[in-house]
């Protein structure tokens, strides 16, 4: 296995095209994916065409992923992803940070966990200088796990939506935590 970051009970380790299965049954979940696409379904075709070739993408100004498969680490239980990476290939100082659970996994201080262990990681070794998150309005308990993890309510904001879905006329918000701010109590 291919380790990335490891926490108490988070591993967090590089995907491989193995995880196909796992992807397919967490982007078919419709409470997983309701703030995403509204709960939709995604085919095999959709998960090994589109969703692996993102998730395997190397960043060369992080010299790794930005997407790593998240396990349990007394079972190795799939929990689902995490990101972080850079908005930009070649420049490492903005990254975006984000997360998708299997619902299993909710409520339990995994993604708070894992993110605030990717956003030290960002800050100490990847040249970070500025981490940023965004999502729904509605989406409370994503910015409840976002407010744990550290970051600050920046802004609401009207996204485009090429399809609306169920909460998407409220808009969205964005979360940031800056190097500095993160120093003053890491």
């Amino acid at each position: 296995m291919n380790t990335f970051l490891k926490t108490d009970r988070v591993v967090l380790r590089a995907f491989t095209e193995a995880d196909a299965d796992q992807l397919l049954a967490l982007d078919n979940d419709p409470d997983v994916m309701r703030f995403i696409n509204g709960g939709r379904p995604t085919s095999l075709e959709v998960i090994q065409a589109q969703t692996l070739p993102r998730l395997l993408h190397d960043y060369p100004c992080f010299g790794t992923r930005g997407y790593w498969a998240a396990e349990e680490t007394d079972t190795g239980l799939f929990l689902g992803w995490f990101e972080l990476r850079p908005l930009d290939d070649y420049n490492p100082s903005v990254a975006e940070l984000g997360y998708r659970l299997n619902k299993a996994a909710w409520g339990r201080g995994y993604a708070t966990e894992g993110s605030r262990a990717l956003i030290r990681k960002g800050f100490t070794d990847l040249g970070v200088e500025r981490v940023t998150a965004n999502t729904m309005t509605v989406n409370t308990g994503s910015r409840r796990v976002m407010e744990k993890a550290g970051l600050l309510f920046l802004r609401h904001f009207t996204g485009h939506w090429p399809e609306a879905i169920e909460g998407s006329e409220h808009g969205e918000v964005e979360y940031e935590l800056t190097r500095t701010k993160w120093e003053q109590h890491p």
